[in-house]
């Protein structure tokens, strides 16, 4: 597993061009750019609570995180029923779904493939963050 904390200190801003591009037929290029835009400041809200973590594994594949994805995830946040998820159970973590039944949390895969996982009372289960973007190539 990778975790990283970014570093605010210098700033990465990149050109942010003012036109939308079309994904179906092409349009006419704007030759002017709006201005700048860091990732850093956009993807973290909370930057002293959250942490990068790469993916492995298809069991999330249909929610949208591929093996080698980046995960930014924020500790800050409160995790409720729907979320994605970073949970540690018994030492392990996995990256997962919260759901609740009965009151009690599920963690469920994007991949049918995989079951639901139904912490039980005698485990040490946690929730470590939520995962608020995925970053993966294309």
């Amino acid at each position: 597993m990778y975790t990283s904390e970014p570093d605010r200190s210098i700033a990465c801003e990149r050109p942010l061009f003012v036109a939308a591009v079309p994904a179906g037929f092409p349009s006419p290029a704007d030759d002017y750019v709006e201005g700048t835009l860091d990732l850093n400041r956009h993807l973290i809200t909370h930057p002293a609570a959250t942490f990068f973590v790469r993916a492995t594994g298809d069991s999330m594949i249909d929610a949208g995180i591929h093996p080698g994805d980046l995960l930014i995830v924020d500790r800050a946040l409160r995790p409720t029923e729907g979320h994605v998820v970073i949970a540690a159970l018994d030492g392990e973590l996995t990256v997962k779904r919260l759901e609740r039944v009965d009151g009690k949390p599920v963690l469920t895969a994007g991949n049918r493939r995989y079951p639901p996982i139904r912490p039980c009372e005698h485990q040490n289960f946690e929730i470590w963050g939520v995962v608020t973007y995925v970053i993966h190539k294309v």
